[in-house]
């Protein structure tokens, strides 16, 4: 249609794949070519060289995230939800509360008499395990101070078990849906190495990142394609870069 209207000769060329976005505004500026279509990025800086027609295709930043590796099976899990203090602090607890049931239930308890002293003390332990954990008891207590001791129990097993209870909820939840990070206020605070963000050299990606993020330090992993962006994501080698919206949405959806 230009062709036909303004009565010239065209000549398209096809820019090479390890052409920059930089590198053809100033192939523009420098007369090598007349005219650049694709998915240029206007800048303040690329105005100051080159004039931009109306954006065909809003456009914005944003931020690829490698996928997380498979959550790790571990045996232990079911003790993180209490420190290992915390943890030492139960079992002293318990056993102090198996003591003490044994020093004010063994001259009135008929369960507990015509035993050893051991056995006598690691049955009292046994009833004050079992009324935290709400596994039941194997006796019925008989003194004012050993019902006043079991209601403690009651009452700590119930904060023990619904503590607990929540809060291995809340770190299985926080597993199963973690990211590397979760926006760009965690790339300035350091959650990943910079050197593990990919940046596409020549790319306004490169410009916002200098100016914004690494105050003009170029501590990034260079990249100088799209494609050796994803084929780094995919491999491991980073673990986030910029890249336009558009083109990002189009490849995690259709392709990564």
């Amino acid at each position: 249609l230009l062709e036909s209207k303004m009565g010239f000769i065209s000549t398209m060329e096809l820019a090479s794949s390890n052409q920059t976005y930089d590198g053809l505004v100033r192939a523009v500026s420098n007369g090598v070519y007349d005219i650049v279509i694709g998915d240029v990025t206007v800048t303040a800086l690329r105005r100051e060289l080159v004039d931009f027609s109306n954006a065909i295709f809003d456009n914005s930043m944003r931020i690829m995230i490698r996928k997380t590796a498979n959550i790790n099976i571990d045996l232990f899990s079911f003790l993180k939800p209490f420190s290992r203090n915390l943890w030492l602090l139960v079992l002293g607890a318990l056993i102090y509360a198996g003591i003490v049931m044994y020093i004010v239930e063994r001259q009135d308890n008929g369960a507990l008499q015509n035993q050893s002293i051991l056995s006598q003390i690691v049955m009292s332990i046994w009833y004050s395990f079992g009324n935290i954990v709400g596994y039941g008891v194997e006796f019925h207590i008989t003194t004012a101070a050993g019902r006043l001791l079991t209601a403690g129990l009651y009452i700590l097993g119930l904060i023990l078990v619904a503590s607990y209870t929540a809060n291995l909820a809340s770190d299985l939840t926080i597993a199963k849906s973690k990211y590397i990070i979760s926006g760009l206020d965690d790339i300035k605070n350091k959650k990943i190495p910079f050197d593990r963000i990919g940046i596409l050299v020549g790319s306004v990606s490169e410009e916002y990142y200098l100016r914004e993020i690494s105050k003009g330090s170029r501590n990034y992993y260079p990249l100088s394609s799209p494609s050796d962006m994803y084929s780094s994501l995919a491999r491991g080698i980073i673990d986030a870069a910029f890249e336009d919206n558009g083109v990002a949405t189009y490849i995690t959806n259709n392709i990564y």
